[in-house]
């Protein structure tokens, strides 16, 4: 009588007295998850446990934090260049008076990832 693996066409290899089963796991891709995707991946394990291992035994974490880290770094690259227009900061600036410039596009930068951070990571 066949179980529910051999009638779904799995197979044993004997080894000595035992019979393991031939498994097959498929190779996962290799997915780059950048700053937002970690800083995300700790507020859920931190903050929602019971999600973060859903999405862990599900399989889907690393694609959903690659997601997530996408969609984050867009954000603050919109928010960077809006942002930095509305307070004229421009090339001629940067040119002209090099510290202020420095001074202006990390108050933007800080900016812009607060807002991230509370728009998008820690939801």
């Amino acid at each position: 009588m066949k179980n529910i693996y051999e009638e779904t066409g799995g197979t044993y290899t004997q080894q000595g007295d035992y019979e393991f089963p031939d498994l097959k796991v498929q190779p996962k891709k290799v997915i780059e998850i950048g700053v937002w995707g970690q800083r995300y991946r700790r507020y859920l394990k931190q903050c929602h446990r019971i999600r973060y291992y859903n999405l862990l035994t599900a399989g889907t974490l690393n694609g959903h934090l690659a997601e997530v880290d996408q969609q984050a770094e867009r954000m603050f690259q919109l928010l960077v260049s809006v942002l930095s227009e509305q307070t004229n900061v421009t090339e001629k600036l940067k040119a002209n008076r090099p510290m202020e410039w420095v001074q202006k596009m990390n108050s933007i930068r800080n900016r812009a990832t607060e807002i991230v951070n509370s728009e998008l990571i820690f939801v």
